[in-house]
């Protein structure tokens, strides 16, 4: 991409840029102006953003911004016919954590929950039955319903029961407290029972279960109730829950596609900004608050993951996240950075220099690294039939050639040990790393997420050409999975040299706010 292309696709409206991607839903720039044919419900009257309280953000047929109830439906119908008969399914919403004392953290749900429900409160659970209806299962929904007295303090923050009933589209919905009862009831009935537990593995899983209980329900049971339903759980008829989830949210629906979309597009932004806020005698830190700044402004809920901001040798450190010190004149900046917005997680890195240009060591070992992540990208499609773990041995391959020809002399293991010490990629969607119940040896399929992150990390020691000392590069994409030909999501974010260095030198007509 030419910096005019570039400058014209950063001053585009999302959705345009978007098109290719489906019609589902809206872009982000129509979802961040229009607030024209209806007006907020203030205060609102419900635990989360929706279409009566927020038409802003989100549109009549959509359950959270960008996913219509509809999809929700799919999801939990898709995963229910795939069980045997005789089946229960169990998920429980995030605890609420504290950073001291009352003082909690903003809350974020647990990521299958929400995929399965859209139900973004605290304190809340659900139970999918197999059963013979037309729907094919039977769905509870538990939460703590309207409170009056904790309203005067914060607001509308839980949803009540007839519209748990009525948008939510749950066939029952009960207070958390009936949650026990109702799962050693249910328990007693199933064959097999889907739910996953904290460190469920360990010996101690059925204290697991019990501390389960009790944050869902503390003051409602006695002990002796917590042991009877403790006792239904531990049985061999307890099944995983989250390898089955997890298959599912392999393959992003057309709307995830585009939320993830407009998320890379917000970070894409951001970094292009971002670059030519960066000058030397800047610290970290302040690079890292542009940046979530920007992405807060475009309306991100939260950073993905801390940022990575690694001036010099700091970029060595594969997870530098201390930020804290400052950006010196002449050395390059690798950012690993990337907002979460509506719910799905972006992730990209780009390694631009401090001054604006690239020194000729700089822009070899850049280019060598950018040359090897462009053909692995061309190889991200169902029809190339590779996995992640052979992507990877590509990498190693691409890399080991490109630094050859820059006069590097490498022996067995300097590669995987020293330059190259990580994996080349990961799954991505509602987390960042979608990797806990994937296979690096199943062969990609279209509709996935992946990340692709080749790099380079010289130390200073003689074995290695003295002019690339103390130098770390990585690039990394977001690339969508496509039958013949990948889509790379995070194209908003300057790569090419011409491009990275136009935006550090305000070359793009792009502002630093």
């Amino acid at each position: 991409m030419s910096v005019r292309q570039l400058c014209s696709a950063l001053r585009r409206p999302s959705w345009r840029v978007m098109a290719s991607l489906g019609t589902c839903g809206r872009g982000l720039r129509a979802l961040a102006t229009e607030t024209g044919s209806a007006q907020d419900l203030k205060p609102s009257n419900y635990g989360q953003p929706l279409f009566p309280s927020h038409p802003h953000l989100v549109r009549p047929h959509e359950l959270t911004p960008g996913i219509p109830a509809d999809e929700y439906e799919r999801r939990r119908r898709s995963l229910m016919d795939n069980l045997p008969s005789d089946s229960v399914v169990v998920l429980v919403a995030a605890p609420i954590k504290y950073m001291s004392g009352s003082a909690s953290y903003k809350f974020r749900q647990s990521s299958d929950f929400w995929y399965l429900t859209g139900f973004e409160e605290p304190e809340s659970a659900v139970i999918l039955e197999k059963v013979s209806n037309s729907r094919g299962y039977r769905m509870t929904l538990f939460s703590s319903g309207k409170d009056s007295a904790k309203e005067k303090w914060e607001g509308a923050r839980w949803t009540s029961f007839e519209d748990v009933l009525a948008i939510f589209k749950a066939d029952n919905a009960l207070p958390i407290h009936a949650f026990p009862s109702q799962l050693k009831s249910l328990a007693s009935i199933y064959s097999n029972i889907y739910i996953d537990l904290p460190n469920a593995s360990t010996k101690r899983s059925p204290r697991t279960v019990r501390s389960l209980l009790r944050y869902l329900s503390p003051s409602a049971q006695s002990r002796s109730e917590y042991e009877s339903v403790v006792d239904s759980l531990s049985i061999p008829r307890r099944q995983p829950l989250a390898p089955l989830v997890a298959k599912l949210r392999s393959i992003k629906s057309e709307c995830e596609q585009r939320v993830m979309r407009s998320a890379a597009d917000i970070s894409g932004h951001a970094f292009a900004k971002t670059m030519r806020f960066t000058q030397p005698g800047v610290s970290e830190s302040a690079v890292a608050a542009h940046f979530e700044y920007l992405c807060s402004l475009s309306g991100s809920q939260r950073l993905a993951y801390v940022p990575v901001v690694a001036s010099g040798p700091n970029a060595l450190i594969i997870h530098y996240t201390s930020n804290n010190q400052v950006v010196q004149e002449g050395e390059l900046i690798l950012m690993d950075a990337g907002c979460e917005y509506n719910g799905y997680a972006s992730d990209i890195t780009r390694t631009y220099p401090a001054s604006g240009n690239f020194t000729s060591a700089q822009r070899d070992l850049y280019t060598a690294v950018l040359t090897a992540q462009k053909a692995l990208i061309g190889l991200c499609t169902e029809v190339a039939s590779l996995s992640l773990h052979e992507l990877h041995r590509r990498s190693c391959d691409l890399l080991r050639v490109e630094l050859n020809q820059l006069g590097f002399r490498l022996h067995t293991g300097d590669l995987e040990r020293a330059l190259y010490p990580h994996f080349l990629s990961h799954p991505i969607g509602i987390d960042l790393h979608e990797s806990a119940n994937s296979d690096r040896g199943e062969q990609l399929k279209a509709g996935m997420v992946i990340t692709i992150e080749p790099g380079i990390y010289v130390p200073p020691v003689p074995q290695f050409p003295k002019s690339f000392h103390n130098m770390g590069i990585r690039i990394e994409d977001e690339v969508l999975v496509g039958k013949e030909h990948p889509i790379i999501l995070s194209v908003a974010a300057p790569k090419e040299i011409v491009d990275v260095e136009g935006a550090c030198q305000g070359l793009l007509g792009l502002q630093q706010f």
